[in-house]
């Protein structure tokens, strides 16, 4: 009787040996020939992204504080032309009142554009990241041996096995980081796009 719960101890023992050595060993990476990735979370959680991501927000922050300035100084002038409507000619009111209307609509379009020029932003810094991604992308490619990476998004159902975002993002950040600032894309007006006084590179 002893031996036979000693015998089982010891198969206790070991397969509970067996599965610490199963959780402790180092998940080796899985052979498919087709893989998956999240493009969005590529982009956002490499450096490149996170930099690109931090000068669109500057960006975007000095446009809003740029529009705040003006809708106050706009709001005082209207305020002015309006109190002197008591004491100017009808004429010389609608004059002025036109050219009021017409400032504003001109500075609403230039802030538009810059607007666009900070969307732009986004769409270059996407495109050159990718551009430069895609020679690690295809070691990745290559080591794994697939044959294709499908977006995840447009997937129904697959292994998460299969998805190399996390080990691309790695691999993209060790061999290109973060990228390197470019001059922010002009307005279509030719004005001063937001944050670009700011471009030192």
């Amino acid at each position: 009787m002893g031996r036979f719960w000693s015998a089982l101890l010891a198969l206790a023992w070991l397969a509970g040996a067996n599965v610490a050595i199963a959780q402790t060993a180092p998940a080796q990476p899985v052979q498919s020939p087709i893989l998956t990735l999240d493009q969005d979370r590529l982009f956002a959680e490499t450096l490149w992204g996170k930099r690109a991501a931090a000068r669109i927000e500057a960006a975007s922050a000095d446009l809003a504080a740029e529009n705040r300035r003006i809708e106050t100084d706009l709001t005082a002038e209207e305020k002015a032309l309006t109190e002197k409507r008591a004491s100017m000619p009808a004429e010389e009111f609608r004059t002025a009142a036109d050219a009021f209307d017409a400032k504003v609509t001109e500075i609403r379009h230039t802030q538009d554009a810059k607007a666009r020029a900070i969307g732009q932003m986004q769409d270059t810094e996407r495109q050159r990241f990718y551009a430069a991604a895609l020679p690690v992308m295809g070691e990745v490619l290559r080591s794994r041996g697939a044959v294709a990476v499908l977006d995840s998004r447009a997937i129904f159902l697959a292994a998460d096995v299969i998805d190399i975002t996390g080990e691309m993002v790695a691999r993209i950040d060790a061999s290109i980081g973060a990228g390197e600032d470019v001059p922010m894309p002009a307005p279509a007006d030719g004005t001063e796009a937001p944050g670009a006084a700011d471009d030192g590179n």
